[in-house]
């Protein structure tokens, strides 16, 4: 699939766009699919994040992970598991965390600020850059290729 780019003018159709895109279940057993959301601060990443959550079945208030770095959320059909990367110091600080209990067919990661646990993550499968615009924010959704053996 190749690189697509989209401009959202409001809150409301940054949730929407992560609804629309990320905000179907995965089917029983499928792998543990890791997304990235990248870009500057204010850009719409956790508003993306809000859609995605929403739209797979998450009620009542969905906690920015800025300060836990974690938040994870058990739904019928799918684990979320998302992450806030901002204040991380070292990506070191992951190891107690205890992600690789999260990394197993029915989870979703959305990780924000992934570059600040380089080294330390799961390979993604599928990224989002997300940027001010002088007409609203800009995401560009970019694909992951496996390595070749």
């Amino acid at each position: 699939m190749t690189n697509q780019a989209w401009l959202t003018r409001s809150g409301e159709e940054t949730e929407a766009l992560g609804a629309s895109l990320l905000g179907v279940a995965p089917p029983a057993n499928a792998p543990c699919r890791v997304v990235t959301l990248s870009g500057e601060l204010g850009a719409g990443k956790s508003t993306f994040a809000r859609g995605v959550l929403r739209s797979l079945g998450v009620q009542g208030t969905i906690k920015s992970p800025s300060y836990t770095l974690i938040e994870t959320y058990e739904l019928p059909e799918v684990q979320v598991l998302h992450l806030d990367l901002y204040r991380l110091h070292d990506p070191e600080e992951l190891e107690n965390l205890g992600l690789v209990d999260y990394h197993r067919p029915g989870h979703l990661w959305l990780i924000e600020w992934p570059e600040r646990g380089a080294g330390r993550l799961p390979q993604p499968d599928l990224g989002f850059v997300f940027s001010i615009a002088s007409d609203g924010h800009r995401i560009e959704r970019i694909e992951f290729v496996a390595p070749t053996k």
